[in-house]
């Protein structure tokens, strides 16, 4: 079982949850709860990896908070 951190952002306009995996294109959805924006990830990048293990095109490597005056 191979793991792949995903951003999650709320949408303005709708409200809804956004998700992606950086780097793995393709691999992003979205949902009204965490929950589901989970599972629907889960659903593109297991149909996505029928093709074959993605190439990155980059890795996450985390977040960090910037303090501006």
């Amino acid at each position: 079982m191979k793991t792949y951190s995903a951003v999650i952002e709320r949408c303005p306009q709708t409200g809804l949850f956004v998700g992606f995996v950086p780097g793995f294109p393709g691999a992003h959805s979205q949902g009204e709860t965490l929950d589901k924006v989970n599972h629907n990830l889960h659903d593109v990048i297991t149909m996505l990896l029928e093709d074959g293990e993605p190439v990155l095109e980059s890795e996450f490597v985390g977040v960090q908070n910037v303090a501006v005056a």
